[in-house]
Parts: structure tokens; sequence; C-alpha cells
């Protein structure tokens, strides 16, 4: 059964309608067509509609939609040959976190995303995609293998941020990160990122400091969540719509300030009604931002990449 957000409540009604139609016992498929195409043609426009209009938070509820393509659906449909990676090498292995190595467009590459999981099992599983200490250890290993075997590095972020439980902050959450970035910005071969879903604070950047940084149309990327955000200035997490607009998370704010590189169209209605289509409307994109890089010297893309990210956020001087 599909699942509509609350803004998509008048498209779920005239769907419904459409459903209904098409199964009338005892009504010849002829009798219908006609009303079924209005209805069609009508529900088409009102998505468009919708959807070219989409506020902050009503993309904040896009960018979360449980149907969305997540990381492992990304790996699968773009990525052939995909050996998975275990462990950090140290405490366990943290399922948040899918890293590995494989063959995109017939190229040898290291593959990492965070992983949310679908369904309610599975969401448990993988925490949620907020990994642990663990698993940004598993990120950084596999990211510095990349670089002494000079493969290219594709990763797919879509986390609500690191997870902030006790036993990950005694691990060294805060020092796993930075050296996930760390490694990131060391690397000596090409690093593409995309935010598939949510980009959450310090939980995504550790995968997301590379020389190319896609995201999809309807994705959001932010140092915190807007109910995080509106809980800290507001004392009110029923502020977080007003937060959203504060924190410039979409992907048209995050290009006009300089902070990603691309933006990848989704298809009409979101990614999450047709995720095929977005998952080949990325690759086509990632492909697009690989293919000059890897004519890069490694130490031309180090000192390139450092800079991209040191410049990010700097005062201009006065006039």
């Amino acid at each position: 059964m599909r699942h509509f957000l609350d803004f998509e409540k008048p498209i779920a009604e005239i769907e419904g309608k459409i459903e209904e139609l098409r199964h009338l016992p005892g009504t010849p498929e002829a009798d219908i067509a006609e009303e079924v195409e209005r209805l069609s043609e009508k529900v088409d426009k009102l998505i468009r509609s919708t959807y070219a209009k989409l506020t902050p938070w009503q993309k904040t509820q896009v960018a979360r939609h449980p149907a969305r393509p997540h990381a492992a659906d990304v790996v699968a449909g773009l990525i052939t040959d995909f050996v998975p990676l275990a462990g950090d090498r140290a405490f366990a292995d943290d399922r948040a976190v899918i890293a590995g190595l494989g063959r995109f467009e017939g190229m040898a590459v290291a593959v990492v995303g965070t992983e949310k999981g679908a369904e309610t099992e599975a969401r448990v599983a993988h925490n949620f995609g907020m990994a642990r200490p663990e698993g940004y250890r598993k990120a950084r290993r596999v990211i510095e293998l990349a670089g002494r075997f000079g493969l290219p590095v594709l990763t797919f972020v879509d986390t609500p941020g690191a997870y902030p439980g006790i036993d990950a902050e005694a691990r060294g959450q805060a020092e796993a990160i930075a050296r996930a970035i760390e490694a990131c910005l060391s690397a000596p071969v090409p690093i593409v990122s995309s935010i598939i879903g949510e980009g959450g604070s310090g939980g995504a950047i550790a995968l997301a400091a590379a020389d190319h940084v896609l995201m999809f149309e309807h994705a959001i990327y932010s140092v915190i969540s807007p109910e995080g955000c509106a809980s800290i200035l507001w004392r009110d997490a029923a502020q977080a719509e007003a937060a959203a607009e504060a924190l410039k998370l979409t992907a048209e704010d995050l290009k006009r300030l300089g902070l990603i590189d691309g933006i990848v169209p989704e298809p009409l209605g979101g990614a999450h009604r047709d995720p095929a289509g977005a998952i080949a409307a990325l690759g086509q994109a990632v492909s697009a931002a690989l293919t000059p890089l890897l004519s890069e010297p490694g130490q031309r893309l180090v000192a390139r990449r450092r800079e991209k990210f040191l410049a990010m956020g700097r005062a201009a001087p006065p006039a």
C-alpha cells in the first residue's frame, strides 16, 4: 500500500478514486477508460503543481519517505560484482554503514553508504541509519584501502545523524567521525558523494568530504535536524517547520551557497514514486562527475579537496 505524506492528501484522494473505478465489479474497462484518463491527467497536474512549490519542511518529509531508494538499493542498482567488507578490525560490524568493493560501469570502485533499512525489522537492524564509531571506522578502513589500491570512492549518504547513545560516546564517536573525514580529505583518489535522503550533521559529512558532492532534488543536508534545531532555539520541537526554513537545508539552498556541486533531478512526485528511475538518474550524474576526476593526479585531488572544504564559510574581506 502506497504511503502518502500529509501534503499529498489531495493526490491520494484522486488516486483512490482511480483505483475504485478500476476495481468496480462487472464494469467493462472500456466504460471507465475515459474517466480514468481524465482523473489520471488531473492527478498528474496536481503532482506537478504540488512538487514545484514544496517548502523546506515538505522536502524534509519527502527526504524521509520510507519508499525512497536507500543506499542498499542504489548499490544494487549501480554497482555490479559488489563484495561487502565487514567490521572495523577493532570492535564490531556496524550495519548502519555498508561498505565494500565492486564495479561501477565496469570500473573497480570502493563503495560506502549509510543504510536506514526499509521495513521496521530492517530499520532496527541498521539502527535507522545512525552509525556508531565502528561504522565510521569501517568506512575509514575501506576509504584508506581504496587509496592504497587506486580505486575511486563512491559514497551514498542517508542518515539523520550519528548515533548519540552513551555507548557510542564511550567508544569515541567524535574521534571516529573526525578520522573518517580525515580519510576522505587525504585519499589520493577521486571521491564522489551523493546525498540520497537525509544528510544529517557530522554523521553525513564523515562520508561526504568529497571532490564532488551530489544531492537528490528533494534530499536535505544540514548541521542538525529541524526538530533538534527547534528544540534548542525555541525549546519546542513543534517549531520544526520554521527551523527547516531557517536551516537552508534544501538542495537549491546548498547549491546556491556553494556547499554542494550538483543537484540530481528526481522523477515526478519524488524518488519514492519511481525508485528505479531515480537510481538511473543518479548513476548518470555520478558518472558525469567521476569521469573528469579520473585523469587528475592524486596530490592535486587532495590539495583541491582540502581547499574546497576549508573555503566553506570563509568570511569575505571587508570592502
